[in-house]
């Protein structure tokens, strides 16, 4: 998948359906939140919940059906890095490369001790643009 380094297999289950047989449209955000969850262990190095911060936005577009069955590729990158969040880009392909979906989502840095966002912690910031640079090199 072109400028994703990061790309997770997602196979469509029966649950994931709607009354019209294809996955429901609120199905995909657990769908990125399961993409996120991995690259915060495999890039970030961060896996408990304690460290992973909140979702402050999310935007999908929906640009044909998937259903039952089918594997779908979930690209995540984080296409910037602010100075206390973090924009997540995905997409997500059907095994024949169409476009199923597309978008980004906001994931702030939060210390639940406190009860407020905090600056994105610098190892952080040094993994994700070390790990994105690579991606775009290879692209």
């Amino acid at each position: 998948m072109d400028g994703y380094r990061l790309v997770r297999a997602q196979e469509v289950e029966f649950r994931d359906l709607d009354g019209l047989g294809h996955v429901n449209n609120a199905v995909y955000l657990n769908y990125l939140e399961n993409a996120k969850v991995e690259y915060f262990r495999e890039v970030v190095g961060a896996g408990s919940l304690e460290t992973l911060g909140i979702v402050a936005d999310v935007k999908i577009a929906f640009r044909s059906p998937a259903f039952f069955g089918e594997i779908l590729a979930i690209g995540i990158r984080v296409g910037e890095v602010g100075t206390k969040s973090l924009r997540f880009d995905f997409e997500v392909r059907g095994p024949d490369e169409r476009l199923i979906a597309e978008g980004s989502s906001v994931h702030v840095a939060f210390d639940y001790e406190t009860r407020e966002p905090v600056a994105v912690p610098g190892e952080w910031r040094r993994r994700i643009e070390a790990y994105e640079a690579e991606s775009l090199a290879t692209t």
